[in-house]
């Protein structure tokens, strides 16, 4: 497998999911445009260390081509001048991966709507939602160009389990219900231009906020289980970047055009491991083990 030639634009790349899957597009040869609100020059409202530069470079060492873009998806102008850029700079895109969300400092667990702050819960609605819609609706256009394009839906679970579980809050719960449906809809206009939508959810993934708020790093991990002992089940944000990264190879992707998939669905598709050689099953674990209420083991699902 190969992408060399090709070219992706990861929307929502600073850090997390947006990172490990532009690194792994990276590492398979392509060219990959980052974008995000955090630069070395302005940090967004997260102001965390994480960057957009950052990301590109990682894409560099890992043997792509890395291009940092800021921009804000909610300005529809800025998105169109993105598209814009890379329409005259490539003349293609290949790959659109839509993982914008900004969304973890406005939700508030377990509140009915009536409770939670309607502000900042409309504010996730925009940033989870409108952000995607606007960014396919510039983007998809140039990707349609040349068969074979891919657009991915980066969610929190699966269509079948978010169908039947209620997800922290009325609001986060529809924007990642809203992701999935997406890619189903968005599958339907494609199809005739022969490309492919799906949703993808990654595991418990370790990305940089995960890992500050447990106070351990990726080395010592483990340690977080003390505190969460469910966390053994997961994954760090290169095993969905590793998944999605094949799927763009397959030129037989079309075959999941409209579905919902994951992670540890992907690397059984594709033979795919973590970091560490272990493939986490982690939507099978919460299923099975987490929700059902057993003791965290993860012997079988990792």
């Amino acid at each position: 497998m190969t992408l060399h030639g090709k070219v992706a634009l990861v929307a929502g790349a600073t850090r997390g999911a947006g990172r490990g899957i532009a690194i792994e597009l990276g590492a398979q040869g392509a060219t990959v445009y980052v974008t995000g609100r955090s630069t070395r020059q302005q940090k967004s409202d997260y102001q965390r260390p994480e960057t957009i530069e950052e990301t590109a470079e990682l894409v560099e060492a890992a043997g792509g081509t890395g291009i940092a873009v800021a921009v804000d998806h909610l300005i529809p102008e800025a998105v169109e001048q993105l598209v814009g850029r890379i329409r005259t700079e490539q003349g293609r895109l290949d790959i659109l991966i839509n993982d914008i969300w900004g969304g973890e400092l406005l939700f508030e667990w377990n509140k009915p709507v009536w409770e939670h702050n309607l502000d900042n819960g409309l504010k996730l609605l925009r940033r989870g939602i409108d952000t995607h819609l606007i960014t396919a609706h510039y983007a998809l256009p140039l990707l349609i160009g040349n068969k074979g394009g891919l657009l991915v839906e980066v969610t929190d679970g699966t269509a079948e389990y978010n169908a039947e579980h209620y997800r922290l809050s009325p609001f986060y719960d529809l924007a990642k219900v809203a992701a999935n449906r997406m890619a189903w809809t968005h599958a339907k206009d494609l199809a005739p231009h022969g490309a492919t939508a799906v949703s993808v959810t990654p595991g418990w993934l370790r990305s940089e906020m995960m890992l500050d708020a447990y106070e351990v790093t990726e080395a010592n991990w483990r340690d977080a289980t003390r505190k969460e002992p469910h966390f053994i089940i997961s994954e760090t944000p290169r095993f969905v970047g590793r998944g999605i990264a094949a799927l763009a190879g397959d030129p037989e992707k079309a075959r999941f055009n409209g579905q919902s998939l994951s992670s540890g669905g992907l690397a059984r598709i594709y033979g795919l491991t973590d970091l560490d050689g272990s493939c986490p099953d982690a939507w099978r674990y919460v299923v099975e083990v987490q929700d059902a209420g057993k003791p965290a083991d993860a012997t079988g699902y990792r």
